[in-house]
């Protein structure tokens, strides 16, 4: 098996070049080699969502990639979040502050495994960044939180709880206009 350079920003933070097999999956390069265990490997397939991280595009908008199905070198010069990037940490590394869509989460006990809760969060987190840059109206709520959720697996069915904590944030942070 081939090896080739991989280099990346990963939660904020230049990473690379590292040699990397150019077969190797994403999710086995965070878990392996940067030791970010969040993503998880639920069905190996890219049909759960679980193993999902956030792709910041040039354009300043951002997007869900599935790392179980996507090789590590598809984010060769990319830009990375993790669930591991999301909170505010201090010098030590120790967590300060959650995103406000991991506080609602705790806030609301929307997991209750939480094996599938990385996958909704970064899911979230993407909807709340696109909805920064273009409000929607209240009537468009429902189906804007089911086409960005609704793609995810949850087998402890905390989906209403995910949806519920989406939507309460979402309007807490006035992103959810009358009509």
């Amino acid at each position: 098996m081939a090896n080739r350079p991989l280099h990346m920003t990963l939660n904020g933070q230049s990473v690379g070049p590292v040699e990397v097999p150019e077969d190797l999956p994403m999710i086995d390069y965070l878990h392996e080699y940067r030791n970010l265990t969040g993503s998880r490997l639920g069905c190996g397939q890219g049909i759960c969502h679980a193993c999902v991280v956030i792709v910041d595009n040039p354009d300043g908008t951002s997007e869900e990639v599935r790392t179980c199905i996507t090789g590590a070198h598809y984010f060769e010069g990319k830009k990375i979040r993790t669930i591991e990037g999301h909170a505010k940490r201090d010098e030590a590394g120790q967590v300060t502050e959650l995103n406000p869509i991991q506080q609602r989460f705790v806030d609301e006990f929307a997991f209750q495994c939480s094996y599938c809760a990385p996958g909704f969060v970064n899911a979230a987190t993407v909807l709340v960044e696109k909805l920064q840059r273009q409000p929607i109206k209240q009537s468009q709520l429902e189906a804007a939180i089911e086409d960005s959720l609704g793609h995810h697996i949850c087998r402890c069915t905390g989906y209403v709880r995910y949806y519920s904590a989406t939507r309460h944030v979402l309007t807490d942070l006035g992103l959810v206009k009358e009509g």
